[in-house]
């Protein structure tokens, strides 16, 4: 038998699916009898409800219900319950749902929608943070104060736009900041984006007889619908069964609850009948949750050797018109504000405030983006200013074992990781040693560096769980919960289970899809801890078996199972390998020459929580945010046309300290992933708005993702720091491919335009409008 070790290439549990194109998605699953709903959106981005006519949509033959506001009187929100599911009596940003259709057939469904009639009475759109903060700004929310709060941890602020305030505070940075050599003062802008996701977001529902709820769903947090699904409507969790098929993508837009609630109210309102409910590109872009955008204020400082002596940060967060995770993300900034550099004195606060934008939510990085975005940018210009190397002024600032991180909890080698390394490995792998700029006519050639790191700001009780089954011929199914969203997750899943078990991987066998009635609870699959938390839980559930094969092999083999090992499909004696028992012949109990038979089917069960972690506290910002860190250091080259300002990317390299490589294949796969969403991002993405609040580009023909065609080459390497509670000392590596390519984009173009690009994306023609006030 091959032993799966981890660390070895394997190939995905999907992979065939995927590529014969017989992988079933939520809405594949539709059958003759369904029904579909249609949202009808809001045309205004603030105002009254003054009158809402659904007759002549009722009307319409094949039409079976038209819900409004009024037949939806709940409230939700992952964190604070201020959204509902259809406007009730007010708009608050452009395309908000304000009716539902549900109609036999789609032609029907989308003919009544546009029969639907309402009358606003316009009241005065605030669209930055920084507008909506001002004396005298229209208020979202009136009843801000009298919202449930989901979680103790968010602090509203009742006659204001604040949704959320949080601060952190190390040292005294304002009194460091007057006595520090060299003080550079920056502002950064940062504008909502979509997440553009393969499959748009889909939800069905259906309500049977017994009034259990029956939702399949494209989500990355199954076991999170089923939650609030039930104290929404009032049932038991055990009357709420979710199944989450194969998620096409998902960057964090579907971690939260969303069409699931829409689904469940056009069932409910049908009778129970199946429903079906799938965004177009437009509405996804411009009804569902989106990336969130700021404005923030750095300064920093150092004295005149370089040393980082000082940071003040202000982060102004553009949550939307809804709270959804914008406070959770403003913790995340709040907790890495620092980047990976060991700074003294700190003082940020992240102020999470309304406006009629699209509500934001989770998006691969959770902030992490924009914050590395301001701080990389920042110490690029403190470089320039100071006459320093721009790598050489990081590696002195890093951030080492015994230092503190900006949250006061203080670092060791396992939390931390290795940064020198990743930035020393990053310098040989773009070749940084023959200068960050040169030009070949009217061609600049720049690079530009960006340090990164990220823990994982999940909630102090977040946990996972695992069961294994062992088959009648020793193969084992694993039961777990995370979802397949693009990663190969459900493979890594079963390579630990294989690893630990000391057994071919093709012997684990994995369902792809979800349900809560039959897998374990898991969290989420988000933050990069699924294979923090899950691989905990399944080397919980691996061991939780081998305890019960080495009790029934001890009784076979008349030995102490503590003499036993399990490996390789056997358990066998430690001191003579050559006396085994197979595990098929076992896993059912052990049964003696008479008949008898004793023990039971091996059935492994683990779980796992958090553990040791914090809130922060809302005043000083101190606590533990996570288990640890994942760091690395990014860099992008540039070809830069002085005569058009236009630029091509290059090269694009990543190194980061993954502790250990799971699937090395899958490993690269998913950082350079992560470097396109990155690149795509820092150069093209970001949402714009005409003056009424209306997205101007809510199609995949105006939202201008990056092609293939523009893609650098990608170069990626890992350095192996054991974290020491992860499995087999593996950190996690989802999102942070993406995290330092905008600053690092912006730092090479910076370079090679010689202007300060302060403002994502970065395209020709922002520079173009710097430039033109400033001759080449």
């Amino acid at each position: 038998m091959e032993i799966t070790l981890a660390g070895a290439a394997v190939r995905r549990k999907d992979a065939r699916s995927k590529v014969t194109g017989t992988a079933v998605y939520t809405d594949d699953g539709r059958t003759p009898q369904m029904l579909t709903a249609k949202i009808v959106t809001s045309t205004c981005a603030h105002g009254l409800i003054r009158h809402t006519d659904i007759s002549r949509a009722a009307a319409l033959k094949g039409v079976c219900a038209v819900l409004t506001g009024a037949d939806a009187t709940m409230l939700c929100g992952p964190l604070l319950a201020d959204r509902p599911p259809l406007a009730q009596g007010k708009v608050r940003y452009f395309g908000e749902p304000v009716a539902l259709v549900i109609a036999e057939s789609d032609a029907a469904a989308a003919q009544a929608a546009l029969l639907v009639e309402v009358e606003y009475e316009p009241i005065r759109p605030v669209f930055t943070p920084s507008e909506a903060l001002r004396p005298g700004a229209p208020l979202l929310h009136e009843t801000l104060g009298a919202y449930k709060k989901v979680v103790d941890e968010i602090y509203p602020e009742p006659g204001t736009n604040v949704c959320d305030r949080i601060r952190l505070i190390k040292g005294d940075a304002q009194k460091a900041l007057l006595s520090c050599h060299t003080v550079i003062d920056a502002y950064y802008t940062h504008p909502p984006t979509d997440h553009a996701a393969l499959e748009t977001r889909a939800a069905q529902a259906r309500i049977d007889g017994d009034g259990v709820i029956h939702i399949t769903t494209s989500t990355q947090a199954p076991h999170e619908v089923q939650k609030e699904i039930a104290s929404l409507f009032g049932v038991d969790m055990g009357k709420v069964q979710v199944t989450a098929p194969f998620v096409g993508g998902a960057f964090g837009g579907k971690a939260g609850v969303d069409l699931e609630i829409l689904a469940v109210l056009a069932s409910r309102a049908v009778g129970g009948r199946p429903v079906r409910l799938a965004n177009t590109r437009e509405e996804d872009i411009a009804t569902s949750p989106v990336g969130i955008g700021a404005e923030v204020y750095v300064r920093l400082g150092a004295d005149n050797t370089g040393k980082f002596k000082a940071l003040e940060m202000r982060v102004l967060l553009d949550t939307g018109a809804y709270t959804d995770m914008g406070p959770r993300m403003a913790r995340a900034i709040l907790a890495d504000c620092t980047g990976p550099y060991n700074i003294e004195h700190v003082f940020c606060e992240c102020v999470t405030v309304y406006t009629n934008h699209t509500y934001a939510t989770s998006l691969r990085g959770f902030g992490h983006i924009t914050s590395t975005f301001c701080i990389e940018r920042t110490v690029d210009k403190l470089a320039a200013s100071l006459r320093r190397d721009p790598a050489a002024l990081r590696n002195i600032n890093l951030i080492r074992p015994g230092d503190t991180a900006p949250t006061n909890f203080t670092v060791t080698e396992s939390t931390l990781g290795n940064p020198e390394a990743c930035l020393e490995g990053l310098k040989k792998l773009i070749r940084w040693e023959e200068g960050p700029i040169r030009q070949e006519g009217k061609f600049v050639y720049a690079k530009g560096l960006a340090m990164i790191w990220k823990t994982s700001s999940s909630p102090p009780d977040a946990g996972s769980s695992a069961v294994l089954l062992f088959n009648d011929d020793g193969s084992v199914t694993l039961q777990v919960a995370c979802v397949e969203i693009g990663p190969a997750m459900r493979t890594t899943a079963a390579q630990i289970c294989a690893a630990a078990l000391g057994m071919d991987v093709q012997n684990v066998h994995v369902t792809m899809a979800v349900s809560t009635d039959a897998a374990p609870r898991h969290w989420k699959t988000v933050a990069s801890m699924t294979t923090f938390l899950l691989g905990r839980a399944i080397l919980s559930a691996v061991e939780d078996a081998k305890k019960q094969l080495r009790r029934l092999a001890a009784l076979s083999m008349r030995c102490a199972s503590e003499d036993l090992d399990v490996s390789g499909g056997r358990v066998s004696r430690r001191s003579d390998p050559a006396q085994y028992v197979e595990i098929k012949s076992i896993c059912r109990g052990y049964k003696f020459q008479h008949g008898n038979t004793v023990g039971g089917r091996v059935i492994g069960r683990g779980s796992v929580t958090m553990q040791n972690l914090t809130t922060l506290d809302r005043h000083t910002g101190h606590g533990r945010a996570g288990p640890y860190w994942t760091v690395g250091a990014q860099a992008v080259e540039v070809q830069y046309d002085t005569t058009d300002h236009s630029y091509r990317l290059l090269r694009a390299a990543t190194v980061l300290d993954a502790g250990k490589i799971i699937n090395p294949e899958a490993a690269h796969a998913v950082v350079r992933g992560g470097m396109a969403m990155g690149l795509s991002q820092a150069g093209r993405e970001g949402l714009e708005f005409d003056p009424s609040g209306r997205i101007l580009d809510s199609s995949l023909r105006s939202y201008k993702v990056m092609h293939f065609s523009q893609t650098p080459e990608y170069l990626t390497q890992f350095v192996e720091t054991p974290n020491v509670e992860g499995p087999f000392g593996a950190r996690g590596i989802g999102e942070h491919g993406a995290i330092g390519m905008p600053a690092a984009l912006a730092n090479a173009l910076s370079l090679a335009a010689r202007v300060s690009l302060d403002e994502l994306p970065v395209t020709p023609e922002k520079i173009w409008l710097i430039r033109s006030e400033k001759p080449l």
